[in-house]
């Protein structure tokens, strides 16, 4: 479904600058959403300063960051990359795997319907979180999972064709999302857990293999010039230090309790 005008077919160019993301601090409600981490119960209190800290990160690197109200209704509103896809010249609505979480996307949309001439919004049987979805260029990678579904997959992979991208589904075992275990950082470069290090998608590609007792810093964001990683993963940092990637990192430990990670936490275009 298209609305309220059909898109035209640019691509972006993926050495144009970042300049905006969308975010959305924890509600009240967070510690209530959905996770498989078994690492306890959320700080509320100390999540919203990492949360600060992550603005001030893409700050950091030039992003002008807008900032919705929280959501108490929808404790995981907090990871708005799930609800929508995006690059610079247009944006896809998401249609999230997870029941409780569909609602999350009204807002969302009403923020992009003010930046973009149309929006495409997904419709059932298909389901797809955002965080399944790697974007390397014009190539795109659509993890099938627990959240995205066969029918999620190919509404997007038809939708990317009209607009001169190409797609490519895995299938994931023990991920979340396939960008739990998979970071594009521009050209041909790749950061990937160990799980995904063989993948024949990711054929051509460099890697740069997360340590497997790191392997929850495979999910960082190249933004501009810096890669925001999560704090703590000496290894992984310093791998990408020697690749030439100035790090960030940032302090998400109570986005983790929740099965959040960096790239969750915003919506990038």
């Amino acid at each position: 479904m298209l609305y309220p005008a059909a898109m035209d077919g640019k691509q972006h160019n993926e050495t144009d600058p970042f300049t905006h993301a969308i975010v959305r601090p924890p509600g009240a409600t967070f510690s209530d959403g959905i996770t498989s981490a078994d690492l306890g119960r959320p700080d509320l209190a100390l999540a919203r300063v990492q949360h600060q800290g992550y603005v001030g990160a893409l700050e950091r690197c030039g992003l002008q960051v807008t900032v919705l109200d929280p959501d108490d209704r929808y404790p995981d509103a907090t990871f708005v990359e799930d609800t929508a896809v995006m690059t610079r010249e247009w944006a896809v609505v998401t249609r999230p795997g997870a029941l409780p979480r569909r609602g999350e996307t009204a807002a969302v949309g009403d923020e992009l319907a003010r930046r973009f001439p149309a929006l495409f919004a997904m419709e059932p049987p298909g389901t797809l979180d955002g965080g399944d979805v790697m974007a390397a260029g014009a190539r795109y990678f659509i993890g099938l999972s627990g959240r995205t579904n066969a029918d999620g997959a190919a509404q997007l992979t038809r939708f990317l064709g009209d607009r001169g991208c190409s797609a490519v589904t895995i299938a994931l075992k023990s991920l979340l999302h396939l960008k739990t275990g998979v970071s594009w950082l521009g050209g041909d470069t790749l950061l990937v857990a160990a799980e995904l290090a063989d993948c024949e998608a990711f054929a051509g590609f460099r890697k740069i293999v997360v340590d497997p007792a790191e392997a929850y810093a495979a999910n960082c964001i190249r933004v501009n010039d810096h890669v925001i990683l999560p704090g703590g993963h000496s290894h992984t940092k310093s791998a990408l230090e020697a690749a030439g990637y100035p790090v960030i990192p940032v302090d998400v430990s109570e986005f983790r309790k929740m099965d959040g990670g960096v790239s969750c936490l915003s919506l990038r275009f």
